[in-house]
């Protein structure tokens, strides 16, 4: 998983081609922090496929507000750099995930 911040979210994943996934989390959500293996597994089995990025929240809520995300985790992915789909709070978990990226792949 690529780790972003607000100095490299554009050329990691508004300027890239294809499928990029976007863990939205930050150091004070521990569901955040719960769901981090579960999302790094799902890397290991798609990142053939789908780009994986993180993106801590803390220090970038303005490209977080920016890029609409309202709550915390919110996992999203970008298709060429738009944003398709995601799954948020208590709906971010592995089989959701899961399920979001097979729509797409």
């Amino acid at each position: 998983m690529i780790a972003v911040d607000k100095d490299t979210f554009e050329k990691e994943v508004l300027q890239s081609e294809g499928y990029v996934l976007v863990d939205y989390w930050s150091q004070g959500c521990e569901p955040c922090k719960a769901l981090m293996p579960d999302v790094e597994e799902l890397a290991n089995e798609y990142g053939e496929k789908v780009k994986f990025c993180k993106l801590d929240t803390t220090s970038a809520r303005r490209l977080a507000i920016k890029e609409k995300v309202l709550g915390l985790p919110t996992i999203a992915i970008y298709k060429d750099g738009k944003k398709i789909d995601e799954v948020t709070k208590e709906e971010a978990s592995k089989e959701n995930i899961e399920n979001m990226l097979k729509k797409y792949i």
